[in-house]
């Protein structure tokens, strides 16, 4: 199941600029793990994990930088091209990656399933590969004295 919530408008993102700052202030100062809410309209109340609300939080957090995006659940097997489009790269690249080892996947009949889970940790890898490279380039900067303070 993939949920996906397209770029918001003008207006949404306004609303949930607003909305944002109030169900923050709230959260914080609730400590407890559920949270009751109250609907004004129809007056009805009910309960809901304080973690749902904090989502909710982020995902109103999103839409206020006006950008769209996708609900996945964390244990959703992915096409490649899913894959390929999650990560910003070409389908062929995640075969190769798949056909490397790189990251594990099954067949179902002649199709790749790739975990998000698997998925999200390849990710993370490259980031932190990115961080440590990106250190070792602006120190080697630094040390021949490139102009770079």
């Amino acid at each position: 199941m993939e949920i996906v919530l397209g770029k918001p408008t003008k207006n949404e993102q306004k609303m949930a600029s607003e909305t944002l700052a109030n169900l923050s202030s709230a959260i914080s100062k609730h400590g407890q793990d559920i949270v009751r809410i109250s609907i004004q309209e129809s007056k009805e109340y009910f309960s809901i994990p304080k973690k749902a609300l904090e989502f909710l939080s982020h995902i109103l957090s999103i839409m206020a930088e006006g950008k769209a995006m996708s609900i996945i659940p964390s244990e959703s097997e992915l096409s490649t091209q899913q894959a390929a489009d999650i990560l910003g790269v070409s389908r062929p690249h995640i075969v190769k990656l798949l056909e490397q080892g790189i990251i594990p996947f099954k067949k179902a009949g002649a199709h790749r399933r790739i975990l998000l889970e698997d998925l999200m940790q390849y990710a993370e890898q490259q980031k932190e590969t990115r961080k440590t490279s990106l250190k070792f380039l602006a120190k080697q900067a630094q040390e021949l004295n490139l102009g770079y303070e």
